[in-house]
């Protein structure tokens, strides 16, 4: 069952007084009275474990948890209230704001939790034993936030639910302000100097193999308590679990950015495709072997409209060659490891996946430079994030792992 989430009414108080610099202020913004305010504030401390403000003559002043916790609960609140932005530019009546300044529908953690996960699995009946629930509760949850925001989040299919185009933004934002609310406990312990939390990766094949694995075995060496996921999927899934702020960064073969799309990317090296082969292959000894002695050979192919697929068939077209058609025409590295040691098939693959099969000798790369194929390898991140500690250790061991054993790679 999900753990319970800080209170997001204790927290949008916190907030107030941070701004005003007193309880009193912020409960006249509040229309609460001050008692109420400074119990809202010790509720928070209590759950948090350290006080949140300085009481001064001059006001009240953050401490530096107080400040750090702000730093993400203004995070937390930014996504909230575009919603509720988005809510009321959808519909011609003005939406009932709660006390808070955002509207009341959305001060429930827990009900946006059940929502969320609703707008991922689309399966009600997933969602309630998840969260031990009944399914009435979930439907529940679902009517006030589709009441307050004025639109339908679910189209009910023969098929099932489906997110209507409103609910995915919706449900994409309200993500957003979740995970940002989970970080709190993680970025309170960092100040106490311990790295707690989860960080999660979407990893892309080209660093599967030899970066991702000696960086988290880094990562583990000097924080135990973090706990490390990877999440394999297609890089359009990752990019939209990246954008929900359910995985940390994405970590591989850079893909083109557009302005608007949210994300920023780093460059980590670059390297050029090579053609592998097994020992003892036909082909393995042939000195400066060039495009067209390969154009008939048995080959693995990546699917499709792949990035990697198109340039191997532009390097073959810039050539005047035909493109090779495939043997077998496979996204699955250990399929296309097993075909290359036990056929005489080839394919043309990252150096640095493969990088213990060419040390051991097992598989060998033909005399063939691929200068067309050069690739960028490094992170995509959301733009706007703020790292969590467990997120920013994780990118400084991989970055220190680059530095330190790529004597393939061109570092940039």
């Amino acid at each position: 069952m999900p753990s319970e989430l800080i209170n997001l009414a204790h927290l949008r108080t916190f907030m107030r007084v941070a701004q005003y610099g007193s309880a009193t202020r912020a409960g006249q913004s509040l229309y609460r009275a001050q008692s109420a305010i400074s119990r809202s504030i010790r509720t928070l401390e209590a759950t948090i474990g350290a006080p949140l403000f300085e009481r001064r003559a001059s006001g009240m002043l953050p401490t530096r948890t107080g400040q750090s916790v702000l730093q993400r609960a203004e995070k937390v609140f930014a996504e909230l209230d575009t919603s509720a932005n988005a809510s009321s530019l959808h519909e011609s009546r003005e939406h009932t704001s709660s006390c808070w300044g955002t509207p009341s529908y959305l001060m429930n953690s827990h009900r946006l939790q059940l929502v969320a996960s609703l707008g991922r699995h689309l399966h009600m009946p997933t969602v309630a034993r998840a969260f031990g629930v009944s399914q009435p509760a979930v439907s529940s949850a679902v009517k006030a936030v589709e009441t307050g925001s004025g639109f339908r989040l679910f189209d009910r299919t023969a098929m099932g639910l489906k997110l209507t185009v409103e609910g995915e933004a919706f449900i994409l934002r309200i993500r957003r302000a979740l995970n940002e609310l989970r970080l709190i406990p993680a970025d309170i312990a960092a100040l106490a100097g311990k790295v707690v939390g989860e960080v999660n990766i979407g990893a892309l094949p080209l660093t599967r193999t030899s970066i991702l694995p000696e960086s988290i075995a880094r990562l583990h060496g000097a924080f135990p308590e973090v706990v490390i996921r990877t999440d394999e999927g297609s890089y359009e899934t990752l990019v939209a679990d990246l954008l929900a702020g359910d995985i940390d960064f994405i970590l591989g073969a850079l893909r083109p950015v557009e302005k608007n799309s949210g994300l920023s990317c780093e460059t980590l090296m670059s390297e050029e495709m090579v053609v592998l082969a097994r020992k003892g292959h036909p082909l393995s000894d042939i000195p400066n072997i060039t495009l067209a002695q390969l154009a008939n050979a048995n080959w693995i192919l990546p699917r499709s409209h792949s990035p990697a697929r198109a340039m191997l068939d532009n390097v073959f077209v810039q050539s005047q060659l035909r493109s090779p058609a495939p043997t077998v025409e496979t996204g699955d590295l250990a399929l296309t490891r097993e075909l290359l040691l036990r056929t005489d098939m080839i394919a043309a693959l990252s150096a640095q996946h493969w990088e213990h099969e060419r040390q051991s000798g097992c598989l060998v790369a033909l005399d063939l430079a691929l200068p067309a194929t050069r690739r960028e390898i490094g992170f995509t991140f959301r733009a706007d994030t703020l790292p969590s500690p467990a997120m920013q250790c994780a990118v400084n061991a991989i970055r220190e792992v680059v530095n330190l054993r790529m004597p393939l790679a061109n570092h940039v």
